[in-house]
């Protein structure tokens, strides 16, 4: 499980620090197109410091990768990463248009 929450800290922060770095670029790979709306870049915000704090607590848990709080850390991830297959295949299947990042992102989430 230790390995599992490295690597899991690792991808989440990068996702993170590049909705931060580059948050428009960011979304077009995914998406296909960049964040345009002021609604979408609060939303693009909103994500960003959701993914840096799930990368924070997935690397401080590693610590202590047998406690009752890291294998719940690790079942709200895999929650976390069923809905973010679920949004992002919708959005693969219905948009036509989608980004180079979006099909590696479901992939990744599985």
């Amino acid at each position: 499980m230790k390995r599992l929450l490295i690597v899991t800290a690792i991808i989440e922060l990068g996702v993170g620090l590049a909705l931060l770095c580059f948050p428009s670029a960011t979304v077009a790979l995914l998406l296909g197109s960049p964040l345009d709306a002021p609604a979408a870049v609060t939303l693009g915000r909103v994500a960003r410091a959701a993914l840096l704090a799930l990368g924070v607590a997935c690397w401080l848990a590693q610590y202590e990768a047998q406690s009752c709080a890291a294998r719940g850390l690790v079942s709200a991830m895999v929650l976390y990463n069923l809905g973010a297959v679920v949004v992002l295949g919708a959005a693969g299947i219905r948009s036509q248009e989608v980004g180079i990042g979006l099909w590696p992102a479901i992939v990744l989430h599985q």
